[in-house]
């Protein structure tokens, strides 16, 4: 069991990775016009919306990140409550700007991942030695 936390964990930490690389390709193509690499931007979210939604990932990564990186103990947590709140953001963004490309299993799917990441940072062991949070 040790092992398959130790590979989460590590998939988690890609994640965020790819979420921070991602995020901030995402803020240089709002306040630039500048497609990074492809583009980013989704012309249903209103420019508010758009915001929020390129801060709140560029913000969950920097904090995962950093609190792995500092054994930060309330990184679990912070954790938490970015995944909630990235949870409303899916929800806003599905139900009120993308009516034509919604899916339920894309929704779900991603919902589902936020209970499960923050299920194994709050209850792991592995999670629990990194970040001393008990």
């Amino acid at each position: 069991m040790q092992l398959v936390s130790k590979i989460y964990m590590t998939l988690l930490l890609l994640m965020c990775i790819g979420m921070l690389i991602w995020g901030i390709g995402g803020f240089f193509e709002y306040f630039t016009g500048v497609k990074p690499f492809i583009k980013l931007q989704n012309d249903a979210y209103p420019s508010g919306v758009q915001f929020v939604h390129w801060l709140l990932i560029t913000l969950t990564a920097s904090v995962f990140l950093w609190g792995y990186l500092t054994k930060w103990k309330w990184t679990p947590f912070v954790m938490v409550l970015l995944f909630s709140n990235l949870a409303v953001l899916c929800t806003i963004e599905s139900f009120d700007f993308m009516s034509a490309q919604w899916s339920f299993s894309a929704y779900f799917t991603e919902i589902a991942s936020y209970m499960v990441h923050s299920a194994f940072l709050l209850r792991s062991s592995l999670s629990k030695s990194r970040f001393k949070h008990f």
